[in-house]
């Protein structure tokens, strides 16, 4: 049987939708053999996934996709195969939440002065011990009526340059590869093409990305085109990268993104799962 891999998703723990164990649970009934839990900031939810995994006889890849700073841009990087108890990652995931919150509570401050209060309880409820993310904002203002959809909720009030919009300190690009790669993982560069950014931007960013350390860029994502692979695919090459295959799977009611459902990955360029131990 060939192995179906799915190297970034998320769940409860940050933003989204299914508990880690129901994440799981719903990866082996798509035939995902290889999982990887990659929730923002956050290394939460991977003992439960860990449990769920060993039950239902799939592998759990130990991840996280760490928000960072590069050229005052907002960039993810994912970590697979980290060691969660490897002391400045496990200090910097406390230190997030923390900034996370701090976000949180700027942002529903600006959503006041717009006139919808009631967000900062909204959220802290909805997320219970997780992380607060923008998008417990967008369910909240698609719950009260202000959007019709999550991707509204970002284009009028969440996204850069809109009303609730807060720019946040997060850790430098470098630094977060140092993390990750001491931890014992692989540092994967999450989705390119998502930051728009110029060709000239994103070759500068895939340099600086390697040379920082960065081993792997994400070359099939579950909404990635035949085209956007081909290019993320002659990227790595260039750049000496290996290339990963994740869906970034947030909840089922996305019917466009589901867990395994992935392109193959290039055969001409190396598979992420081979630097993996």
């Amino acid at each position: 049987m060939s192995e179906i891999y799915d190297l970034h998703c998320h769940s409860t723990a940050s933003d989204g939708a299914l508990s880690p164990a129901a994440l799981v649970e719903r990866a082996h009934l798509q035939g995902v053999t290889a999982l990887a839990l990659t929730d923002h900031d956050t290394t939460a939810g991977l003992d439960e996934a860990q449990r769920a995994a060993e039950a239902a006889g799939i592998r759990l890849i130990s991840g996280i996709e760490l928000s960072t700073s590069w050229q005052g841009k907002c960039l993810h990087i994912v970590g697979l195969g980290i060691d969660p108890a490897y002391a400045p990652l496990a200090e910097a995931t406390h230190r997030l939440h923390n900034t996370r919150l701090e976000r949180a509570e700027q942002i529903a401050l600006k959503l006041e002065k717009k006139r919808i209060p009631g967000a900062l309880e909204a959220v802290k409820q909805m997320a219970g011990d997780s992380m607060i993310t923008r998008t417990h904002f967008a369910d909240f203002l698609l719950s009260q009526g202000h959007v019709l959809s999550q991707q509204e909720a970002f284009d009028r009030y969440l996204a850069k340059g809109k009303p609730a919009y807060v720019a946040t300190p997060w850790a430098d690009m470098g630094v977060a590869i140092d993390w990750i790669i001491k931890s014992g993982g692989v540092a994967v560069l999450a989705h390119p093409l998502r930051y728009q950014l110029t060709a000239s931007w994103l070759r500068r960013l895939l340099a600086a990305f390697k040379e920082a350390g960065g081993q792997a860029v994400e070359v099939v994502t579950g909404r990635y085109n035949a085209e956007e692979v081909k290019n993320m695919a002659d990227y790595a090459k260039r750049f000496g990268l290996a290339g990963s295959a994740g869906s970034d799977f947030h909840s089922p009611t996305n019917q466009y993104v589901e867990l395994g459902r992935l392109a193959p990955l290039p055969a001409e360029i190396q598979a992420v799962w081979e630097l993996l131990h």
